[in-house]
């Protein structure tokens, strides 16, 4: 299981996973249902790409099949980047001189003709990016965001469409993989150990680690795992954190490991010192895995979370922080920037998924297409302010941050990178891992995807 639209007055048919179809009306936003969606990985919710609940995306037309195209998927990409300079100004303002909405439409209709969801990478990828610049053109991003009429799979298909990008993707194993072996490093000595999780998912990353601590020479430590998960996570399984919690502890009382679970059930950036239930005596470490980019920083708002929230678990005095991140840099970039920051990345990543399932009508991987990425690629695409929630960093910008708010780095074994090279065996070739500034990059083909890194 894993762990983890037209010129005004028109309309645009969708298609889900089981072909039920539903409308993107461009009329008045008082016409749309809110999607506040209980899934865990959407917009609203605070997830990302990579995260181990699932996300709801809006497809081009159903009836646009690759046959029908009049042009090359490079043609289409090429479009995509002829319609962003069109929508330059951050606010879409209509009246503003910045946006050239006519040439900006004109381009969407011919982009339309050239996208799929079952094409090849390049096309699927722009049906997305075209489903972003439509949200940013109708609503200027977050208003019509908000107001997407739209239907989330039952938790069930969730889990399977998570479970297929698991499975497909290395990403978050690489996140487990990597993590881990730090962690276990850190506390290789200690008797009782605190771990303070900000993105538990099903708990999948602590099942091995239990069993691993369960052989020790002397007898296993107490582990206590404190887990904050935003309540919208229930969805995605199906229940709350005492799901995970009692998923865990049968594996700690089959292995014969003392263990507790303490569920916050809350958004990380509300989480404040009584919240993670410091007890004396104990190591504590946290692990922040594809999870940090999503507080608001100073860019956003003035209580700037995300430092507030590295600043607490300094005064921890953690063994050992973990943090791992997509490498790419959306966070403060103005909008053209960071359209084409997301193009390149994402024209990576689908590459990746192709390469592992490059049956073109396969509706498991549409489906996991859809729920698991592309609303958050129409997050950075359509939104701004507080709604745009996808605001990764380079690896040299957290650095930064992290130095600042008084972590030091830690170097990383030639153990982590033995393990991640092992776990990247069962994945395309394509896939590489290198040690580089301090952290463990993952990459495809020439980029860079994801870092690691350990701090104290």
């Amino acid at each position: 299981m894993f762990p983890d639209s037209g010129s005004e007055g028109k309309s645009v048919s969708f298609e889900t996973y089981k072909e039920r179809f539903f409308t993107l009306d461009s009329s008045s936003a008082d016409g749309f249902l809110a999607c506040d969606s209980p899934s865990a990985v959407s917009v609203l919710s605070n997830r990302s790409a990579f995260s181990p609940q699932g996300s709801q995306s809006f497809l081009s037309d159903p009836h646009h099949s690759p046959d029908n195209y009049s042009g090359s998927p490079i043609t289409a990409i090429a479009a995509t980047r002829r319609i962003a300079p069109s929508l330059i100004n951050d606010k879409v303002d209509p009246q503003s001189d910045d946006t050239d909405l006519p040439r900006a439409m004109e381009l969407m209709d011919v982009l339309g003709r050239m996208v799929s969801v079952s094409g090849e990478p390049i096309q699927r990828l722009g049906a997305y990016l075209l489903e972003g610049l439509r949200a940013r053109l109708e609503r200027s991003g977050s208003s019509i965001y908000k107001a997407l009429k739209c239907q989330e799979p039952t938790s069930k298909e969730l889990m399977s469409y998570m479970s297929i990008l698991y499975q497909i993707c290395p990403f978050w194993r690489f996140a487990y993989t990597s993590a881990n072996v730090v962690i276990k490093e850190a506390v290789e000595k200690e008797e009782r150990i605190h771990i303070i999780d900000f993105q538990i998912a099903q708990g999948s990353q602590w099942i091995p680690f239990i069993e691993d601590l369960a052989h020790r020479p002397g007898g296993p430590p107490f582990i206590r795992i404190t887990c904050v998960d935003d309540s919208q996570s229930a969805f995605a399984r199906g229940g709350g954190l005492q799901i995970v919690g009692e998923r865990l502890l049968r594996v700690a009382e089959s292995c014969h490991v003392p263990f507790e679970f303490h569920g916050a059930a809350m958004d990380g950036s509300e989480v404040e010192l009584h919240t993670l239930q410091i007890r004396p005596g104990e190591a504590i470490v946290v692990n922040f895995p594809y999870v940090l980019h999503h507080m608001p920083d100073e860019s956003v708002c003035i209580e700037n979370h995300r430092d507030r929230l590295l600043r607490l678990v300094k005064s921890l005095s953690p063994k050992v922080m973990t943090l791992v991140e997509q490498e790419s840099n959306t966070n403060t970039s103005p909008f053209f920037a960071r359209f084409v920051e997301t193009l390149d990345y994402y024209t990576a990543m689908f590459e990746g998924i192709d390469a592992a399932q490059p049956t073109r009508d396969d509706k498991q991987r549409i489906s996991a297409e859809q729920h698991c990425v592309a609303r958050d690629i129409v997050n950075m695409i359509a939104c701004e302010g507080p709604d745009r929630v996808e605001r990764h960093e380079l690896f040299g910008k957290w650095r930064l941050r992290l130095m600042m708010d008084g972590f030091t780095p830690c170097p990383l074994s030639s153990t982590v990178t033995v393990e991640v090279k092992n776990l990247l065996k069962e994945y395309n070739e394509n896939y590489r891992v290198e040690e580089k500034n301090g952290a463990l990059y993952l990459g495809w083909k020439d980029r860079d995807m994801a870092t690691s890194s350990a701090w104290r």
